[in-house]
Parts: C-alpha cells; sequence; structure tokens
C-alpha cells in the first residue's frame, strides 16, 4: 500500500501559516497521512493537529510567542536565552493542554533534530517519555538557545541545521504521496552564509554543528530541487504560502501574525478542495 507523509517546516513566527493550514484540516477532519514529520515549530504545529486541538498553535505563536518571556533581546544581551523553547514548551502545556491519548494513539510522528556530535539529522519520533525533550530539541535554536538539550543518549539542536524539509527522510521511509507545508514561497531559496569564519568561531566548541551550518543553504535548496523535481513514483503537493507573504522569522506584531494565519487557513481549504475535485 502507497504511504502517505506530511511534512511541516519551522520558521519560527512563519509558522503561523502553518497553523492556519493545519487548521483548515481540523475542521474538515483531514488526516490522510500514514506519518508525518515536523521541523521546529513546524513539530508544534504538527501536536495541535494530530492532537485535534485547533487553534491552539494560533494562540500559541500569538499570545505566547510574543510574549518577552520567550523572546527577550535584553535577556540575549546580558548572557541568557534570546528565545526560551523550554519556557514556552512547559507553559504552553499548561495554558493549552493536549489530549495525550488523541496525540499518541493517531499516526506516527517524527521531529528532526540536529546531533551536536555529528552535526546529522536524526528523527525521533515522538512518544509520551520523550515528548517534552525531542519539542525542546527540534527548536533549541544555536545561538538563541544557549541550553543544549540531550536525552536518549545523545544532544541536540535546532533540526533546520541538518533538515529544514526532511522531503527525503520521508520518501526513504517509504512515501510515496507526501504534502509539504512550507514556510517560504515556493520561489525561495536559501542563500549561503556570507561568514563562515564567524561561524566557525560561534561553534568553535561543535566543530560539525559548524559544518553543517556551512552547507545548511546547499541541503535546503536541495530538498527544494527534489519538491520540484521528484522522482518518477513519487507525488508531492506543495502548500506555502503566497509571495507576497509578510511574516518574518521574528514578527511580534500580532494584527500581521492573525493576517498570515488566515492565509494559511485558506491554503489548507483551497488545497482540500483541489484534493476532493482531483486537480
Amino acid at each position: 500500500m502507497q504511504k502517505r507523509a506530511i511534512i511541516v517546516e519551522g520558521g519560527s513566527m512563519r509558522g503561523i501559516f502553518a497553523s492556519g493550514v493545519l487548521d483548515a484540516f481540523m475542521e474538515q477532519h483531514y488526516l490522510p497521512y500514514d506519518f508525518a514529520i515536523g521541523v521546529s515549530a513546524g513539530a508544534s504545529n504538527l501536536i495541535g493537529y494530530l492532537a485535534d486541538a485547533p487553534q491552539r498553535s494560533f494562540n500559541v505563536i500569538t499570545t505566547m510567542a510574543t510574549d518577552k518571556a520567550f523572546f527577550n533581546p535584553i535577556r540575549f544581551a546580558k548572557g541568557g536565552n534570546l528565545v526560551d523553547v523550554k519556557w514556552l514548551w512547559e507553559s504552553s502545556i499548561e495554558r493549552y493542554p493536549i489530549d495525550h491519548d488523541r496525540l499518541f494513539n493517531n499516526i506516527p510522528m517524527y521531529a528532526a533534530v540536529t546531533d551536536i556530535d555529528t552535526g546529522h539529522a536524526d528523527y525521533h519520533r515522538i512518544q509520551p517519555d520523550t515528548l517534552a525533550n525531542v519539542l525542546e530539541a527540534t527548536t533549541a535554536l544555536p545561538i538563541a538557545y544557549r541550553d543544549t538539550p540531550c536525552f536518549s543518549g545523545g544532544c541536540y539542536t535546532d533540526g533546520g541545521v541538518a533538515d529544514s524539509i526532511p522531503v527525503r527522510k520521508a520518501y526513504r521511509l517509504g512515501a510515496r504521496d507526501i504534502t509539504v507545508v512550507l514556510s517560504h514561497p515556493l520561489s525561495y531559496e536559501k542563500q549561503t552564509i556570507k561568514y563562515p569564519w564567524l561561524v566557525k568561531k560561534l561553534f568553535s566548541q561543535h566543530p560539525n554543528i559548524a559544518k553543517s551550518m556551512m552547507v545548511r543553504a546547499k541541503n535546503y535548496n536541495e530538498s527544494l530541487e527534489f519538491i520540484k523535481n521528484p522522482p518518477s513514483d513519487l507525488t508531492i503537493r506543495v502548500i506555502a504560502p503566497p509571495e507576497e507573504f509578510s511574516v518574518k522569522r521574528l514578527t511580534m506584531n500580532k494584527a500581521a501574525l492573525s493576517k498570515g494565519y488566515l492565509i494559511g487557513k485558506q491554503a489548507g481549504q483551497t488545497h482540500m478542495e483541489n484534493i476532493f475535485s482531483g486537480s
């Protein structure tokens, strides 16, 4: 039987687009997939989707990710975290609880993380005993989050460092029909790092992370190429923001975020209409 998968990219506050897409899916009880893979904010969005918690991700992004307890440049300047992803996860679970039975009896979900020793991507299946650790690790932006999540014998940083759009992983897992929810318009291409010497200096204690950062743009653009020119036995369906999408990685304006959410919701509805009509 042909496996179907959904991949959700990260992108910090740009994840508001995917939250709208997935809320549109939930309204129609649309979950035709055999497994899911999320990266960073995309993993957080998938938790809400698979737990069938409409508007949870929207609320977390607009009421909590905009809070200075999460994003705080002054704290960062004093040696603390620019973004406190552990606080965000723990506080959001208290404020917006999820149905664990529904989440863990749903389709398998994997989150991409980056091993700080090897610099390579690992893909951890979400389990009740590792949920908090995996979500902290996949969203642990290098430099911006100074703690290093360690569990299951490894230490990790943000999954987007090694594999921002894990379509090739989904293909290796047997998926032959993949829906990809992107955070940028499909025309986007990641630019190579301008100051490699600075990256090497910043990650001097973890040289393989520095190497991954150096080739991140190459890997990202190769994933986009795979999406645009998939193998002959693979169908890829792309849901991406429009060219004029205005939400950026660190957009904190709630009106802009709400607009981005509605754009995502419309994109999700259009995707389902196209599926149902056979187009």
